[in-house]
Parts: structure tokens; sequence; C-alpha cells
């Protein structure tokens, strides 16, 4: 499946703490769309601390950051509080979502531009990369 370039898959999903977040409500600013495995992993929690490190630079880039996983809001909510992760999880946990963007079960995002497209997607990410991708991404689109 390949969304890139066309209209982002518009869905809306419970957060770490139960509030519902649809993305099209985010139009505006870029999005971050990543989808992850298992939370509190290694790699997930790589990617995650990763993410949360370079914080001001997705800020700088008036980008939001929207992680996705089938993980329970509980379970949400346990990793965030325990890596201090500032941006927003959200629980897929029948993986619709991430079908409508990608196939299978695989750590992959979609960086959505303020119009609500798919600006760019990153297939089958290395955690340790991911943020160096997408910022990238963000300084050559914008």
């Amino acid at each position: 499946m390949n969304v890139e370039g066309g209209p982002s898959p518009d869905f809306t999903l419970a957060d770490q703490d139960g509030n519902e977040v649809t993305l099209s409500n985010l139009r505006g600013r870029w999005a971050l769309v990543y989808f992850y495995p298992k939370a509190d992993t290694p790699g997930c929690t790589k990617q995650a601390c990763g993410v949360r490190d370079h914080r001001g630079d997705y800020e700088a880039a008036n980008a939001v950051v929207l992680g996705i996983s089938p993980d329970s809001v509980a379970s949400l909510r346990k990793f965030a509080d325990k890596y201090g992760l500032p941006f927003t999880l959200l629980s897929d946990p029948g993986g619709e979502v991430m079908r409508r963007y990608f196939d299978g079960k695989e750590r992959s995002s979609a960086l959505v531009d303020p119009d609500g497209n798919v600006a760019r997607v990153f297939r089958k990410v290395k955690p340790a990369e991911h943020d160096d991708m997408v910022l990238g991404a963000l300084k050559e689109l914008a």
C-alpha cells in the first residue's frame, strides 16, 4: 500500500489518557504519524526516546508527533510515564489504522503535511535512524 502523495487516511483513536484524538483536527501543522509494534520493548523504547530527545526539533518544525501501537491505553500511559514521553501515544488495538497506511505489522512512519496529505513515508525504519530521516524530510519539504 502506498499512501505517499495522497490524502492521509483520517482516524480517531484514544490517547494515553483515554482522550480521543482525530488526525484531521491537527491540520495546519505537520504531523509525524509513527507506528510501532509494542510499547516498552527495546526497539520501540529507543525510537520513542529518540523522538522525545528531538522534541525541540519537532516543535521548531511546527510538527506534532503521534505514536501509534496496538497497546492498551493503560500500557501507553505507563510507557509515557516511565520514559517521560512528552508527545501523544495512541491505542490502535486491532491495527486498523496501521493497515490504512501500511501493509503488515512493521515499524513505519508517515509525515503528513499541514493540508492533510501524506508528504513522505518511511517503511521498516530503524529506531536509531528514525528522527534523522524524518527531521531531514521536514527541512527539505518545509
